[in-house]
């Protein structure tokens, strides 16, 4: 029988529940458990595919095409498996169900209401990826705080699943330890009202993990465990770290895999090596030289609006025993007159994606200073459109070009609409989205990089280069070096006489791992690392390549 975990969170948001989420699903994997997470989302929104990075950080895209919370990215990178559509539920997609239900007559005319037909519904969802024994353990992330108004549906369906399962369910609370630096004291009493407010609503917890900034000593454990009504060895300690990725080692220090196996009734299953994991962290926090990438977006003051691609780059850096700095850089304040100024002393440039007119000629502007300066360049999505228009601006001498996304009038549209998209009206999960086939070219740069001319990765967009001007840019040296074996769609665009010059239409970082880095950022970083130690050692560089 499949068990169940619940991870809840108290007193504040952002307190990481989807990092102990994924930590805890690490853990128990490594002791030979199937494992899974899923995020139960209470906005009212059907996905995040609509929403605004300022809103709720990047939307993660799986490999089925579900646009869904950046959450399920921690999961992907810890358990270095894939999620889906059913990985990510939203009070939006529940109550879209029901209503729809309602409207077929499904209910035989009954009232439908919260109890029980939304809370049914919700308990459909948290165990139907436990249906068909392909798992051990479910563990599912409830998004907000406890206490929250729209959280209370999901608090009350837990509440119900507790009650019929017995104990092959539980819960663990994540709530802050403040510490007080006035009084040089640590506080229990939020951590208790958190528990306190879960329990009016029906629902205790059977571990507490306690984020807190000092250590939590004895003492403070057994009254945080006495007021909350939990065993002492189920209060958790989560102190903060220096890296997200340190964070199931000290929750295997903590014993939290084997308190909830304790609780669950399962065995300890083998002792977790995590040797690649341990690998992995020892790159990381002793790198042998370091390397400042310039990312260039509009959205780069928010730090989870590009949250796969930051993880892809500290991946690849490990990889390449290399710290990697990156400088953000806003778009919209990038200018002709300024861009030496902004971009002269990085490593490499990376133009992230997005939608939208705004902060667009800094991108443009950015991708030229790369391209003539010989900087290594790295365009994702709306990148390597924009790469495309800065081509054929600067090299191909069309004034006019442009993306018919930000200038519908033009008639240089060297990025236009892909033909299927032009009769959607509706905007939420209309895009191009996936997984999809890409062919290299076996002579390109990429395929070198991946080691094999056939690749499938997952896309995010509506636009796509215009296969009219395809022979202008193979003339001038821009070579689309990959496409889709279908629709001929042009996926990769390469500049072979660039140090590094590659632009790609998909989103690579969403499958970058910490045991499987992606390899466009691994060989991105080490073009990085390459022209670091040309601009500072020339002598080196000319040593090494003689040698070599």
């Amino acid at each position: 029988m499949t068990k169940y975990i619940f991870v809840t969170g108290g007193v504040t948001s952002s307190l990481g529940k989807g990092i102990i989420a994924a930590s805890l699903a690490k853990l128990l994997q490594a002791r030979g458990y199937r494992t899974t997470i899923q995020k139960f989302d209470p906005y009212i929104n059907v996905d995040p595919g609509t929403l605004n990075p300022y809103e709720h950080g990047e939307c993660y895209v799986t490999e089925d095409g579900a646009e869904t919370d950046l959450d399920l990215g921690h999961y992907e990178r810890y358990l270095n498996t894939f999620t889906s559509q059913a990985n990510n539920v939203t009070t939006g997609r529940i109550y879209q169900y029901v209503i729809n239900k309602e409207r077929e007559g499904a209910y035989l005319g009954k009232t439908v209401q919260v109890i029980p037909h939304i809370t049914d519904e919700i308990k459909r969802r948290m165990t139907l990826l436990g249906q068909d024994g392909q798992y051990d353990i479910v563990i599912t992330e409830l998004g907000g705080t406890v206490g929250d108004i729209e959280s209370l549906p999901y608090i009350e369906a837990v509440r119900q699943l507790k009650w019929e399962m017995g104990d092959s369910c539980i819960v663990v609370h994540l709530t802050l330890i403040p510490y007080l630096k006035a009084a040089k004291e640590l506080k229990t009493k939020p951590t208790q009202h958190s528990v306190k407010m879960m329990s009016e609503n029906g629902l205790t917890p059977d571990v507490l993990v306690c984020r807190t900034e000092e250590p939590l000593y004895q003492e403070l454990r057994r009254k945080i465990a006495l007021f909350c009504n939990v065993t002492p060895e189920a209060v958790i300690e989560a102190l903060d770290a220096d890296t997200i990725y340190s964070v199931p080692l000290e929750m295997m220090r903590e014993k939290l895999d084997l308190i909830c196996l304790q609780k669950l009734g399962l065995a300890k299953g083998t002792e977790p090596e995590l040797g690649k994991w341990k690998d992995f962290l020892n790159k990381l926090r002793y790198p042998k030289s370091k390397v400042t990438i310039g990312l260039i977006g509009k959205y780069v003051e928010l730090q989870d609006a590009y949250k796969s691609i930051l993880e892809g780059l500290i991946h690849a850096g490990a990889m390449n025993e290399c710290k990697v700095e990156v400088r953000n850089i806003h778009s919209e304040h990038l200018t002709l007159e300024n861009a030496v100024e902004k971009l002269n002393n990085v490593d490499a440039i990376l133009v992230a994606p997005g939608f939208g007119s705004r902060g667009i000629e800094g991108k443009i502007e950015a991708i030229r200073y790369a391209r003539e300066k010989n900087i290594p360049f790295f365009g994702i999505c709306l990148g390597m459109q924009m790469a495309c228009v800065e081509f054929a601006r600067n090299v191909l001498h069309m004034d006019k070009a442009h993306s018919t996304e930000m200038n519908p009038d033009t008639n240089q549209g060297v990025i236009a609409m892909m033909e299927e998209q032009k009769k959607i009206t509706q905007m939420g999960g209309t895009m191009r989205l996936g997984s999809y086939d890409c062919e290299l070219r076996s002579d390109s740069k990429t395929a070198a990089i991946y080691g094999s001319t056939h690749i499938s990765e997952r896309h995010r967009h509506r636009y796509e280069f215009n296969n009219d001007f395809i022979n202008d840019y193979e003339n001038a040296g821009m070579i689309p070096v990959g496409k889709n074996p279908k629709t001929g769609l042009v996926e990769v665009v390469e500049i072979p006489t660039h140090p590094f010059f590659v632009g790609v239409q998909f989103h690579p970082e969403y499958k970058s791992t910490v045991e499987n880095p992606h390899p466009l950022f691994v060989a991105f970083v080490k073009a990085a690392k390459e022209n670091h130690e040309r601009k500072n050692n020339p002598s080196h560089v000319f040593e090494k390549s003689v040698a070599e």
